[in-house]
């Protein structure tokens, strides 16, 4: 294998592997504590894991005292993320080890990491028989009139002082369990169920903690101090990885990940069952599970990210029911419950699609083409076996851009929303379609040696008018395309700033386990990374995505952005003229557009939300906290219904459909951008911009 065929598998890997996330299991517990213990194989993987990160991570760094620092803090927040567990003492107790774990991984030596875990499961335990004896005697126990709050983002507070102050914050986490409960419509009874059932059923897990977890958790707060794409998989995630990389089993096609004790999305599958849905986003956190359409709801919460899988894969065609919290609510609105048919995620669904749209303006008609590219694709058994027809995105996208051309289209548009990534080979000979020839991005290793895939046809399959539309969730080889787009002056980039994933992740086998450690960064041709700031665009569309939530810059030690050499191109034109008008046309035509104004205040009424730092544990100020920001968001609902000329909504169970921008029928984002093409056209013509 070449090293543009291996970049081009590492890509997709780095695409695919967010899947199984691997983070603190602060789920499962041990009845004996003293019974964990590490083993010799703990002891060299340890040993091998450390010697690959020091000569492979790309980043260069030794692990010395100031890794060893960010490993014990790193460690002790994967366990104890909201500070509900470890008091001051505790820390105090374990302080004198912040400077010593890099001695010890060198010699293998887990013992310090051990002894923190079994605090954590002893902690634990405690914390569950506090909560599963409340469930019992809540009723009378709990004042759900008090004047108290609780603090909502408790990972940069002091640690609880001693044990009485631990409890009280049990206390206040338990009546908040109960008045978001109850904020659901459960009755008193079905609420003391189910909290009943959530610590029980936690409290075995607890019990079936063993010395994977604890290794797991541990050489993974090694490791993501380094990066967060950097992880090791024993072997029972890695083989789940491996089912996942083969898309051998169904499921719903979306990228799950441990926060806090929630199962949260990270992203969708393009064209998978949840992204066809329409009703699963980023950020939404799943707490209960049910099979078909009529079976019980199995609570989830706390539950460790690998069984909450288990619950939700299943045979094609069959029915899974999820209780969500949806992203933008941040708990403040009742669960909803969403229903999603298994299946395979099927190539033809993921492959690049055309549109065709005409718009009036002028009294001139303009014929604008559009394709569609969920993910960078490539058959690699075909292409290596010399089959003369494999499909691939480049040989797609250049059959339906001769297919518009042949219905005399004035405009293309490029559309790589949602777009994770894929294979490298394929971003690099899909950039050649649009130029002559040159380079398309650069790939620096840990040495500092900078290599580069370059577009060598001379040929141009598209020279008319080009814009591409990019958002958060584009990222890796969508954001090398529109990049490189931008660098070369090729066309005009729209949407919001994409996701910022700009490095390269390889795979090494560590005795039975995996570990996916970043090895190269990518950077565009200018020298500027993609990785953390992403690609900006040169016409700002509003926000959908939350990016202190959702994106590279979201993740705790992402790699920085920066600026290397600049590679030797020529740039096709100068823009920025026509850019400048087509930023005032946009923002005029959009002004009093009813349906940006429609995304910016649901935009905005999220991020309120979001922002909320505590909640009030009185129930009758939470219910009207619930009933405002409700009536906040019927009334952004009904102004967007009524410039529709449709009935307005009576409640938000009303309306099924939530990503209504993600509707081709309904795509106020796409038709905008046809109206930036009809300027830009007309701009190209009034500058003679011919390429």
């Amino acid at each position: 294998m070449n090293r543009h065929t291996l970049y081009s598998f590492l890509a997709l890997v780095a695409a695919l592997l967010l899947f199984f996330t691997p983070q603190a299991q602060a789920n499962k517990g041990l009845a004996n504590a003293e019974e964990l213990a590490f083993t010799v194989e703990d002891q060299a993987t340890a040993v091998a894991i450390v010697r690959s990160l020091e000569r492979n991570h790309y980043a260069g760094q030794r692990l010395n005292n100031t890794v060893s620092s960010l490993i014990f803090d790193r460690y002790f927040t994967m366990l104890d993320p909201g500070r509900n567990l470890f008091v001051q003492k505790d820390l105090d107790r374990f302080e004198p080890l912040r400077y010593r774990f890099d001695n010890a991984l060198k010699k293998g030596d887990l013992t310090p990491a051990y002894a923190i875990f079994n605090l954590f499961i002893e902690k634990s335990r405690q914390r569950l028989v506090y909560f599963t004896t409340l469930s019992e005697t809540w009723k009378t126990a709990l004042d759900l009139d008090s004047q108290e709050t609780i603090d909502l983002v408790r990972k940069e507070m002091p640690w609880p002082a001693d044990r009485k102050a631990l409890e009280h914050l049990w206390k206040k986490e338990f009546i908040n369990a109960v008045l978001t409960l109850k904020l659901d419509n459960e009755t008193d009874d079905a609420i003391t169920e189910t909290l009943t059932k959530r610590y029980t059923s936690r409290l075995n897990r607890l019990d079936q903690t063993n010395s994977t977890d604890c290794f797991r958790t541990f050489i993974n707060a090694v490791t993501m101090s380094f990066d967060p794409h950097t992880q090791y998989f024993p072997p029972r995630l890695s083989e789940d990885f491996d089912i996942q990389m083969s898309l051998s089993l169904e499921g719903i096609g979306a990228v799950l990940q441990n926060e806090y004790e929630y199962t949260k999305v990270v992203s969708l599958i393009t064209a998978g069952p949840a992204d066809k849905s329409h009703q699963l986003m980023p950020g939404d956190k799943i707490i209960g599970v049910g099979q078909d359409a009529i079976g019980e709801i199995q609570d989830v919460v706390g539950w460790r990210i690998d069984e909450v899988v288990k619950l939700i894969r299943g045979p094609k065609d069959t029915t899974v029911r999820l209780k969500i919290i949806p992203a933008e609510k941040k708990g403040l609105q009742s669960a909803r419950i969403v229903s999603i048919i298994r299946d395979r995620v099927k190539l033809e669904e993921q492959a690049a699609k055309k549109r065709l749209d005409t718009v009036t303006e002028n009294n001139r008609t303009y014929t604008i083409g559009t394709i569609e590219i969920p993910v960078f694709y490539q058959d690699f058994k075909g292409s290596q076996a010399g089959e003369q027809d494999y499909r691939s995105t480049t040989r797609d996208v250049k059959r339906l851009i001769n297919e518009l051309k042949s219905e005399n289209i004035d405009g293309l548009i490029i559309d790589l929303r949602n777009n994770g990534g894929g294979s490298l080979q394929e971003v690099n000979q899909l950039v050649g379609l649009f130029i002559t020839t040159g380079p398309t991005v650069q790939i620096k290793g840990r040495n500092g040696a900078m290599s580069r895939l370059t577009d060598p046809d001379p040929s141009i399959t598209y020279t008319g008018p080009l814009v591409v539309m990019i958002n958060r969730m584009s990222a890796s080889a969508s954001e090398i395309f529109a990049g490189a787009i931008k660098d070369y002056n090729r066309g005009v980039i729209v949407g919001t700033r994409s996701f910022g994933k700009g490095t390269v992740q390889a795979l090494q086998s560590i005795y039975s386990g995996q570990l996916k450690l970043t090895s190269a960064k990518f950077y565009r041709i200018s020298g500027k990374s993609t990785q953390d700031l992403g690609v900006a665009p040169d016409i700002n569309y509003p926000l959908f995505y939350n990016p202190e939530e959702t994106g590279e810059s979201a993740l705790e030690g992402a790699l920085p952005w920066d600026i290397s050499q600049r590679a030797q191109f020529k740039p096709s034109k100068d823009l920025a003229p026509v850019i400048e008008k087509l930023k005032k046309a946009h923002e005029e035509r959009t002004r009093h557009n009813p349906e940006f104004t429609y995304l910016k205040e649901k935009y905005d009424l999220a991020s309120q939300i979001y922002n909320i730092k505590q909640w009030s544990l009185n129930e009758t100020k939470r219910r009207q906290e619930k009933e405002r920001f409700t009536a906040l968001e019927l009334g952004i609902e009904n102004k967007l219904r009524d410039s529709q000329n449709l009935p307005p909504l009576k409640t938000l169970e009303d309306d099924k459909t939530r990503a209504k921008d993600a509707d081709p029928e309904n795509d106020f984002l796409l038709k905008e951008t046809e109206q930036v093409m009809v300027n830009f056209i007309d701009l190209s013509k009034e500058k003679g911009l011919v390429w």
